[in-house]
């Protein structure tokens, strides 16, 4: 809970394009009004706070985000003001203006609960946040510098491209973090005792600010011209204790999350207990589904960086019933689906941007592989800025034009989207081309 709300007109510290919950970014639907949810965790009353809300003051289209927030869209002209009110008095901003931008903080969605987790990351969280809210320095950073704090959990992002993150290591008895800079939770620079990761976290990121140009928004742009033996080496400078950089931190991995974990049913640590997962199509929610799903939920809902949510603390033998009922109110819990697996931005008929309806061009696209054998995730862009994943997903619809795509596969030895396969594709000429995969491909 926030002690203070931020004064409402005060102005941020930075131009971006981005939205946030004070600042309002028109779109060719109307405004969009962004609102960061710690840790992906939204009460029942601010779920209730941001239906009214969205209803009174914009379209009623809800969107999950790939970095699990909420954004409210269409919101109308003139009622900019009366919306922020409203969701600044459900406390879902910040402490301070200025913080707004900086909440990008990343946890699994089942930190808490995740039967695969090795350390519950949540109080450190909670820390973190706190810091990023309350240190005025650090509201330089951009709206794009982006967190993560990983407690080893099945269900979790690896994927995105964060700018420094955190793991806990699995050991017996002693609590360390493995962290790196620029890249998913893979290969450590060094580790710390979990203790120590706040005061890691602030030295980092005084660094990073301290050294990059205002060009250089993300730690990646740093690192192309400050070596990381540099980085590390000035690091060490600031901090009273030691980095430890051993080689059971160098032979660390962290193990793979297990795939589509964010939807269905799975076990949690608490006996007898499980979560459900469920998406809405395409990530957007009308206000009718946040309210019903928020009726289901135990206290919270938790959204997802695959624009999902989870209801958590459900009695497992109520697991069934709970599934059919959100599967009436329209959200999708079956990974198998091809509706389930398809990613797509705002398109055209919202973005000024959009070359092509990705999203009515997904709807189709879903169609027409719905008698196939599953394909890997398909991310429909209807630009290059590729707003709706932050990752590459296994393949990439590019739109070229209204209704035609360039079809990319990922591969880790080529940049951007992956290898490109066709060109200038319809719909039914991609959904031919993915469903021709060979096997491998298409695993559920």
């Amino acid at each position: 809970m926030n002690d203070a709300q931020p004064t409402v007109n005060a102005p941020l510290p930075r131009h971006t394009a981005c939205p946030g919950l004070l600042r309002i970014v028109q779109a060719r639907d109307g405004g969009i009004c962004r609102v960061k949810l710690p840790g992906g965790r939204l009460s029942v009353a601010q779920a209730l706070a941001i239906s009214a809300a969205a209803e009174q003051f914009a379209s009623g289209v809800i969107e999950v985000t790939n970095r699990a927030n909420l954004q409210i869209r269409g919101v109308r002209g003139g009622c900019e003001q009366d919306l922020i009110e409203a969701l600044l008095s459900a406390e879902l901003g910040p402490r301070s203006a200025g913080a707004d931008d900086v909440r990008n903080l990343m946890l699994s969605p089942a930190a808490g609960v995740d039967a695969q987790q090795v350390l519950d990351v949540r109080p450190l969280a909670e820390q973190l946040l706190a810091l990023l809210e309350t240190r005025e320095s650090l509201h330089q950073l951009s709206a794009k510098f982006a967190l993560q704090v990983d407690g080893g959990e099945g269900v979790a992002m690896l994927e995105h491209h964060h700018d420094l993150w955190l793991s806990a290591m699995a050991e017996d008895g002693a609590q360390r973090l493995a962290f790196g800079l620029a890249s998913c939770p893979n290969e450590a620079l060094a580790a710390v005792p979990l203790e120590h990761a706040p005061a890691l976290v602030q030295a980092c990121l005084e660094l990073f600010l301290q050294h990059a140009t205002p060009e250089q928004t993300r730690m990646r742009h740093l690192l192309k011209q400050m070596p990381i033996s540099a980085f590390l080496a000035a690091l060490q400078a600031r901090l009273p204790f030691a980095l430890e950089q051993d080689a059971e931190v160098f032979n660390w991995r962290r193990p793979a999350a297990e795939p589509w974990a964010h939807l269905g049913v799975r076990a949690q640590r608490q006996a007898g207990l499980v979560y459900v997962g469920a998406a809405p199509v395409l990530g957007r929610m009308t206000t009718a589904q946040l309210r019903a799903v928020a009726d289901l939920a135990n206290h919270a809902l938790y959204f997802t960086p695959w624009q999902s949510l989870l209801l958590r603390d459900v009695p497992g033998d109520s697991a069934d019933a709970l599934t059919k009922t959100l599967n009436a109110l329209g959200l999708l819990t079956d990974s198998t689906i091809p509706l389930a697996r398809i990613i797509a931005c705002s398109g055209s008929s919202d973005c000024g941007k959009g070359l092509a309806a990705s999203k009515t061009d997904a709807l189709l696209l879903a169609e027409l592989l719905a008698s196939r054998a599953p394909v890997e995730q398909v991310h429909l862009s209807a630009c290059k800025r590729s707003c709706a994943a932050a990752h590459i997903a296994p393949h990439t619809l590019l739109a070229v034009s209204a209704g035609r795509y360039d079809l990319y596969q990922r591969d880790s030895s080529t940049s951007g989207f992956g290898r490109l396969l066709a060109r200038n594709l319809t719909i039914l000429e991609a959904a031919d081309t993915l469903a021709a995969q060979p096997a491998p491909m298409r695993t559920p």
